[in-house]
């Protein structure tokens, strides 16, 4: 039990730390398409928060699982809102050192994450505790896939578009 405990203190921690990140990104950069992507993983990690805290308190006072977990979050995926918000943003390639700095952070914050959580699936028995820390390493990943190309947007948005178009040279 207490190695759970402290294994759900730790994940609560760091959600805590990216949502917190995430905010301060988001508030402070100019580039609308960086601060679209850091609101939606910032409510992503707020939500995890929420969820991560439920499943503390109730390990805290039952030692248990809980019987019912929702294995779902908000309906929106962070990944499928970066091409239509890229196509609708004018400029939004003008990106400075900063977004540039917070996105490698933030792509190595979600990488751990998305170990971590992998880790705390392969420890457990129980397949509604796997269920949901898969889902969480799942979740952390997409993160990390979408800050990726966000980040390769910014430093080259011509490549960016024409791996995302699947366009060639030779005009096919």
């Amino acid at each position: 039990m207490e190695e759970r405990l402290k294994a759900l203190e730790v994940a609560l921690k760091n959600e805590h730390q990216e949502y917190e990140f995430y905010m301060k990104q988001a508030a402070r950069t100019t580039n609308p398409l960086g601060k679209k992507m850091f609101e939606l993983i910032a409510a992503d990690e707020k939500e995890h928060c929420q969820r991560i805290g439920e499943l503390y308190e109730v390990w805290k006072n039952n030692a248990q699982w809980p019987e019912t977990v929702p294995l779902s979050v908000r309906g929106e995926k962070v990944g499928q809102h970066l091409r239509g918000v890229i196509d609708n943003l004018k400029d939004a390639n003008v990106a400075d050192t900063d977004d540039r700095r917070a996105l490698e952070i933030a792509i190595e914050f979600e990488a751990n994450g998305a170990v971590y959580y992998a880790r705390l699936r392969d420890e457990v028995e129980d397949p509604r505790e796997k269920a949901f820390f898969n889902l969480l390493s799942d979740m952390e990943h997409e993160h990390f896939v979408v800050l990726k190309e966000l980040l390769e947007f910014f430093e080259d948005p011509s490549s960016w578009y024409r791996k995302v178009e699947r366009t060639g040279l030779d005009g096919a």
